[in-house]
């Protein structure tokens, strides 16, 4: 059966693209969420080398106190024999310079087709940084990611692209939560995340004059 192809223009070489405007969605009045469309040029060929690099395995979540092995697969590091590609520090310092906080480490989620997806969660950051920052760069076919208060709701929901960009911010890993739900088909797929804990050094909104583009040097 047929898959969704990847996108037309998403084989380049990667890179942050200069100057791309964020749309902050208000959830509530302490959470929400900045919305980046096309962050990543070549975000297609980015994820070929991160299937080709990255150390893939079964990641496992503890759910009404039984651990179950999760429908997708996670990496956190490169395999012994390779290194990251040069993209991934460039993400990190665009978006550590533009939100005026430190993001570090790397988590990968690999969505090998349509039945690959995550239940609803937080991220463990919420557990122990007050209003953390969670970036997701989503890389290859289109898929659906949902957020709703805890406890149910009404669901928002953001249909992510090849090089689009997501950021959760303010209180939401505190009092949202969200999850990738599974479709008939879709073509492979893996998110980029990055963190930053602690409080923020400024106040720093969408229409910042400073552009989300590659790092000066």
């Amino acid at each position: 059966m047929a898959v969704l192809p990847l996108t037309l223009f998403g084989v380049a070489e990667p890179q942050v693209a200069p100057d791309v405007p964020l749309e902050r969605v208000q959830l509530d009045p302490c959470c929400w969420a900045d919305i980046g469309r096309g962050f990543l040029l070549g975000a297609d060929e980015l994820l070929h080398r991160l299937e080709n690099t990255m150390d893939w395995h079964r990641g496992r979540r503890l759910m009404y106190g039984t651990w179950f092995d999760e429908p997708r697969q996670t990496a956190l590091e490169p395999r012994s024999d390779a290194a990251l590609p040069e993209t991934i520090d460039e993400i990190r310092s665009t978006l550590t310079r533009r939100y005026d906080r430190s993001f570090t480490g790397l988590f990968c989620n690999r969505y090998r087709d349509g039945a690959d997806s995550v239940a609803w969660h937080a991220d463990r950051i919420g557990r122990t940084e007050i209003d953390p920052l969670v970036a997701i760069v989503s890389l290859g076919g289109p898929r659906t990611f949902l957020m709703r208060p805890f406890g149910g709701g009404e669901a928002e929901r953001f249909v992510l692209h090849s090089g689009d960009l997501l950021i959760m911010g303010g209180a939401t890993q505190h009092h949202w939560e969200h999850a990738v739900p599974k479709c008939e088909r879709a073509a492979p797929r893996i998110s980029v995340t990055m963190r930053a804990g602690g409080p923020m050094l400024s106040s720093v909104e969408p229409g910042d004059p400073r552009p989300v583009g590659p790092a000066q040097p």
